[in-house]
């Protein structure tokens, strides 16, 4: 199975688009990031991460409407494709494996 390097902060990027699907701009993933993590983060540093997974295919974007609220500046739209779609699953699954290679930890953490 070839592999596609992903790093950790990439990988939570690359989901929070999935899971925010329309509203996947700048702020909003950084906002959706930042709830999860609880931690807060640079809007540098997720443009910077979109910009990678975009060029290694794992994300298109497009601009959407310009808006007043934006003062007539457009948002950029984030999406996933089938390829970035494939790499979650790989990594869901290796992660899955290793968990379950745990056996006490897993039984501890409720995970089995």
């Amino acid at each position: 199975m070839k592999k596609t390097k992903l790093g950790e902060f990439e990988e939570l990027v690359l989901l929070a688009v999935a899971a925010l699907q329309q509203e996947a701009y700048g702020v909003e993933i950084k906002r959706e990031l930042e709830s999860r993590l609880k931690e807060k983060l640079s809007v540098g540093s997720i443009q910077s991460a979109l910009k990678r997974m975009e060029e290694k295919g794992f994300l298109t974007s497009e601009f959407g409407e310009a808006t007043q609220k934006r003062g007539g500046k457009r948002k950029r739209i984030y999406a996933t494709t089938s390829y970035a779609h494939k790499v979650l699953k790989e990594m869901k699954d290796i992660r899955a494996g290793l968990w379950e290679a745990m056996p006490v930890l897993a039984h501890e953490l409720k995970l089995i």
